[in-house]
């Protein structure tokens, strides 16, 4: 039993999209730290998290080599970077002027993107259950975002443009991971992101952490190169329509985040959302390992 668990493709793919959520809550709490609390340059923010990310991969790149960035595709490598970079920048600013819960539930139309891109792009079948899943789960982020409301910004669209961008990144990770290895495409998304992201941030004025603030970049580097991992993990085990609803577990895991850090506070039409998108994040799971039975 423990061994079909283990090579069933459906629950490896969950377990290391649900993982790299959890990963990527705690980062999120980090970048809200320094940005909305600490006054630190969103644009800084952004190059510092993914230059120290790099650092931590230098260890790897010392024992293997430029080997692994060895690709037939930089082409495809180079527009994915592009697109994550520019979605790490829209993202970080978003932190900056709106709370944890309200930019993580309208990031969250990113299903919609990655599913449709899929079925389009990637030639991947699609059936009634995704869709059904993904309109449940977008609809729970609806009532948690709540945008008839008077907290609703226009800065908050921000994670709306992170959401189409990293959309665009996870379809052709999706491809890549057919013919690279895990490892050759984080490598290559951190060695590129350093130098684009600095370029941003001398343009935003350029900040250097002190005091705290250099602790809690070397964890947020950390948690960036664990969390770009285990999404490519997690889309190299299954298709990226089935893992992109599992996904939506960062919802409930970021506001859980911004409540016990920041304080924000969901109100219950969250936990009525909330239990929408896990609802539809297991049915999802559970079609899955049925059909592969």
């Amino acid at each position: 039993m423990g061994k079909a668990i283990y090579r069933s493709p459906a629950l490896t793919g969950a377990f290391w999209m649900v993982l790299a959520g959890v990963v990527y809550a705690a980062g999120n709490v980090l970048i809200q730290q320094l940005t909305m609390k600490m006054g630190f340059a969103s644009s800084s923010v952004a190059f510092w998290q993914y230059g120290i990310a790099l650092l931590f991969a230098i260890p790897y790149l010392w024992r293997t080599g430029l080997a692994v960035m060895r690709t037939a595709y930089p082409g495809q490598h180079i527009v994915r970077v592009a697109l994550s970079a520019l979605g790490v920048q829209a993202w970080v600013f978003g932190l900056q002027s709106v709370p944890i819960s309200q930019a993580i539930a309208l990031v969250m139309t990113s299903p919609f993107f990655i599913i449709v891109g899929a079925r389009l792009f990637l030639g991947e079948r699609v059936g009634p259950s995704r869709w059904l899943a993904t309109a449940v789960g977008f609809s729970g982020a609806l009532l948690i975002l709540q945008p008839w409301s008077a907290s609703f910004t226009w800065a908050a669209l921000l994670p709306v443009l992170s959401a189409l961008l990293w959309g665009g990144t996870s379809l052709i990770t999706k491809k890549l991971t057919a013919h690279e290895r895990p490892e050759s495409i984080t490598v290559w998304l951190l060695m590129l992101l350093t130098p684009i992201n600095a370029l941003v941030a001398l343009g935003g004025g350029f900040a250097v952490p002190a005091g705290d603030a250099i602790w809690i970049m070397l964890a947020l580097g950390l948690m960036t190169v664990l969390a770009q991992y285990f999404l490519t993990l997690a889309y190299s085990s299954a298709d990226a329509a089935y893992v992109q609803p599992f996904d939506d577990l960062k919802l409930p895991l970021n506001v859980l985040g911004g409540w016990l850090v920041f304080g924000y506070a969901p109100d219950t039409l969250f936990w009525v959302g909330g239990v929408m998108i896990l609802a539809a994040s297991l049915s999802i799971m559970l079609i899955e390992r049925g059909r592969e039975r």
